[in-house]
């Protein structure tokens, strides 16, 4: 078995579906939502190395300092898994996308450190 990262990731355009939503119905959608995700998290407890989360606001660390920046990432989790195809089978129909209004789940190995 290896690790795989599994990427959320979400843009602006993917909010285009609950801006229509009154507050109740939004509010029953997350409900829905969150219920889902548990129950997802709950049947892959096994494979779960790191239940991972929401990500927050970014900062990019470079050769000129540091400053604010954006991305389309907008949570994580680790899972093991026998391949990466397998890793990725797990995501289908996730709630991050099929609830929730995210885009995707990217799904990459966690490689090993090289040693010398």
């Amino acid at each position: 078995m290896k690790n795989y990262l599994a990427m959320y990731l979400g843009t602006p355009n993917t909010m285009k579906g609950w801006e229509g939503l009154t507050a109740e119905q939004r509010q029953q959608r997350i409900q829905e939502g969150m219920a889902a995700w548990g129950g997802w998290m709950e049947r892959h407890s096994d494979i779960l190395v790191a239940e991972g989360g929401p990500l927050g606001k970014t900062k990019r660390i470079g050769p000129d300092g540091i400053s604010d920046t954006s991305n389309n990432m907008t949570g994580y989790v680790i899972v093991k898994a026998s391949s990466h195809e397998d890793a990725a089978k797990l995501f289908e129909n996730h709630p991050h996308f099929s609830i929730f209004p995210g885009d995707c789940v990217e799904v990459m190995e966690c490689m090993p450190i090289p040693t010398a």
